[in-house]
């Protein structure tokens, strides 16, 4: 999928005229599709790029004539840093294994080969991009930036931290082997260590190697290198107070002619491994105070983006890349659910209404189902919900990149399955072609019962698993999960949505059988019934400060009270709905009446029986 050919289609009417103002837009952006890919585990979301490029795209800050696309880095290249005898080695899949810290086999292995080599080409590219650019009277300065890279722990001769690559040294010594001879100073404030890329200029006194993390992951001797270990817990004042302090001497000192930045977004209070506290207005700060320390030193200017995990950590790039095309005012960017309904929405447009009925697969249009003629026997539904071939949906999952984090996850040959019937439809995806593994289930249906004259998309049953990761501190157990989920139910959400639009249905609805199912769907659903979605907002209102797992389970065992009435509170099963057709909106506003909240209180939990013996 490339981005770049839908980013004049997503400018508003304000930010046209922005781009008429900005004669000379400050960003050359490093983009390929082929970034839509994960780290076997890892929390890495497989879109981060893609992300960020649509949010800079919907405010006109990513134009068409600003956005590179990369090509794989040249194994010669890779050469100029890396031992030949470990390149050769990254064709075993124990030592592409070793590096990510999991077992994976010859396919997934050479998929994170595949994404690395794309990425440290995209580095070279952004720095050729910031060289270029260099600073001149009358326009602005130019910032390269590659939505990816940052391999910092990879070293000659292995990888480490899902660090294939040493991408950062990679296009420094491609720069060398261009005739650049000016200082290079790299800041690094990912969360981890630095520790291959010092360990790589270690001997170089023309490359300063700058890091800012928790932990030191190696040796910290080298002529030109500032490593600084804050410990866990950090929070925005020690965090920028460090940054401030330390930064702007060696800048003075060094006098550097090219800064590489890598902006990592795992020092975020949210990141999914990260240990720091530094909030959203502190990640901004710092990467502002980063940009303005280059732009005192008249130094070029390269951005990476280096660690961040979890599905919101694109929102602080997007956020810190605006604030440079607009002069230190950022954009917000949106919710990642609504990102990801805009993704969906764009991929839906690129079908027609024949790609996916199978319209067009003959001359005449004719299936096999027009083939039965009354008293032959009734037609059998050869269609998901009336509409989709089998192909269309494999096709759709295929272009979404669904199906590649499928085999990010390690399931290198995910097969569909289906069953088609008058009560529903269902769609089972297995992870491998003997159907073992099972990983999405989902049965649907067209509803006409739960909001009288209108037509909704029903849910009967989603699962989503991951029947080979297990659970953690960071992944509790909920109740009723046998494995923990993909991650993915924002995008078959999305999907469903886009089915809806398609089909000329008024919305989408579903039963959630549990509090923390409701919880999920909380942000864009609301119940149909008011006094269920009334005892609802009460809950989550008592409830929101725990842990999702820790609520749900205060749901199920009855810990819940009306302090009215005294009695427990029992979760209501009820339909939740999410609009898709004017109508459907208006009747949910219509329903909307004030309904008085429960005032409700939690019981404690029972103690254990050690905790009891003890007492």
């Amino acid at each position: 999928m490339t981005l770049s050919r839908w980013l004049p289609h997503g400018v508003t009417r304000t930010a046209r005229r922005l781009q008429r103002r900005v004669l000379q837009p400050r960003l050359r952006i490093v983009y390929h599709e082929g970034y839509s890919a994960s780290f076997a585990g890892a929390p890495s979301d497989a879109l981060r790029a893609e992300r960020i490029l649509a949010a800079l795209a919907s405010e006109g800050l990513a134009l068409r004539r600003c956005v590179w696309r990369p090509e794989p880095v040249w194994l010669k290249t890779l050469e100029l840093v890396h031992d030949p005898a470990y390149l050769d080695a990254l064709h075993d899949p124990a030592t592409v294994g070793s590096a990510l810290g999991i077992e994976i086999d010859r396919m997934l292995a050479e998929r994170v080969l595949d994404l690395q080599r794309l990425m440290t080409g995209g580095t070279l590219m952004a720095m050729r991009r910031a060289r270029r650019g260099g600073l001149g009277r009358g326009r602005r300065s130019v910032v390269g930036v590659n939505l990816g890279g940052g391999f910092h722990h990879a070293q000659a001769d292995h990888g480490a931290g899902f660090c294939l690559l040493n991408d950062i040294a990679v296009a420094i010594a491609d720069e060398r082997r261009r005739g650049f001879k000016g200082r290079i100073l790299v800041v690094d404030l990912d969360l981890h260590d630095g520790d291959g890329t010092r360990a790589l200029f270690a001997a170089d006194d023309s490359v300063h190697t700058f890091s800012i993390h928790a932990r030191h992951w190696g040796p910290t001797d080298a002529v030109e290198s500032t490593s600084l270990e804050l410990g866990e817990s950090v929070d925005d004042d020690f965090y920028l107070d460090t940054v401030r302090k330390e930064l702007p001497r060696v800048i003075e000192r060094f006098d550097p002619r090219l800064i590489v930045y890598l902006a990592g977004t795992d020092p975020a209070a949210d990141d999914s491994l990260g240990s720091w506290r530094i909030s959203p207005s502190g990640m901004l700060a710092r990467d502002l105070f980063v940009v303005e320390q280059v732009r005192r030193a008249r130094a070029q200017l390269c951005i990476l983006l280096a660690g961040g995990y979890g599905s919101k950590t694109w929102r602080y790039t997007a956020r810190f890349l605006s604030a440079i095309e607009r002069g230190g005012e950022p954009i917000e960017p949106p919710s990642t659910a609504e990102i990801t309904f805009k993704r969906y929405r764009w991929i839906s447009s690129l079908f027609s209404a024949a790609d996916l009925s199978g319209a067009g697969d003959d001359e005449f249009g004719i299936t096999e189902a027009d083939l039965y003629l009354p008293g032959w026997g009734a037609a059998r539904e050869r269609r998901f919900l009336g509409f989709y071939t089998r192909h269309a949906i494999e096709l759709v999952l295929e272009r979404a990149g669904f199906l590649d984090r499928l085999r990010d996850l390690g399931f290198s040959h995910p097969t569909l399955d289906f069953k088609l019937g008058d009560d529903g439809d269902t769609l089972r995806i297995y992870g491998h072609p003997n159907r073992s593994e099972l990983l999405l289930e989902l049965r649907v249906r067209r509803d006409r019962r739960v909001l009288a004259g209108l037509e909704l998309l029903s849910i009967d049953w989603l699962l989503l698993q991951n029947p080979r990761a297990e659970f953690s501190a960071r992944r509790p157990r909920l109740p009723g999960q046998e494995h923990p989920g993909l991650g993915t139910v924002g995008d078959v959400v999305a999907m469903l949505i886009m089915a809806c639009g398609r089909l000329h249905l008024d919305g989408l609805v579903f039963v959630p059988s549990r509090y923390h199912i409701a919880v999920y769907g909380r942000r864009h659903m609301r119940f149909v019934d008011p006094e269920t979605q009334a005892l609802f907002e009460a809950l989550y209102d008592l409830l929101r400060d725990l842990p999702l797992a820790e609520a749900s389970r205060a749901v199920e065992e009855g810990r819940v009270v009306d302090q009215e009435t005294g009695e427990t509170v029992s979760w209501r099963p009820e339909p939740m709905g999410l609009a898709a057709s004017e109508a459907m909106k208006t009747r949910l506003a219509e329903q909307d009446r004030e309904i008085t909240s429960p005032r409700l209180a939690l019981r404690p939990a029972p103690a254990s029986p050690s905790a009891r013996n003890l007492s």
